[in-house]
């Protein structure tokens, strides 16, 4: 019986504070995450001040409250600009295997500068995403987590 209470004590614990599934509820960052895949959050994430460009972070989202799957890019003091659909980090383009470019040809935004205490986030499917292009850059503290591991629809 002690055993049963500790174990469940613990995982309660790990998904208050430490990993927890969340759905991605849009197309925003497909092919990478498809609408309806599940993903493994990790929570203290942000917090180890170990986010780099290209980890994908969980944040609530300026537009309408939810939480938010996107990819991070930039960080305070980057200038972040999209050029006839190529990502471009302070002057220099970047390779995003991942990314259509097909489907987003012609798109260009900016140059806009990351201000300090924030990350520049953008959707993978950059046609179908509402991301820091449209609600601009998101405050470091708004960050819930970074995604561990994608596992599914």
């Amino acid at each position: 019986m002690t055993t049963a209470v500790l174990l469940a004590a613990c995982l309660l614990a790990s998904r208050l504070w430490l990993v927890e599934p969340v759905t991605v509820s849009s197309e925003s960052m497909e092919p990478a995450l498809p609408k309806g895949s599940t993903v493994l959050m990790f929570k203290p994430g942000p917090a180890l001040g170990s986010l780099r460009a290209g980890d994908l972070v969980v944040f609530t989202s300026p537009e309408d409250g939810n939480a938010a799957v996107k990819r991070a890019i930039a960080f305070a003091g980057q200038t972040v600009a999209i050029e006839d659909s190529v990502l471009v980090v302070d002057g220099v383009p970047q390779a995003e295997p991942g990314i259509d470019h097909s489907r987003i040809d012609g798109t260009y935004f900016g140059p806009v500068t990351v201000p300090a205490g924030h990350v520049f986030v953008l959707g993978d499917n950059r046609a179908g995403s509402i991301d820091s292009r449209i609600y601009g850059s998101v405050p470091l503290e708004s960050l819930q987590a970074t995604v561990l591991l994608p596992f599914g629809r």
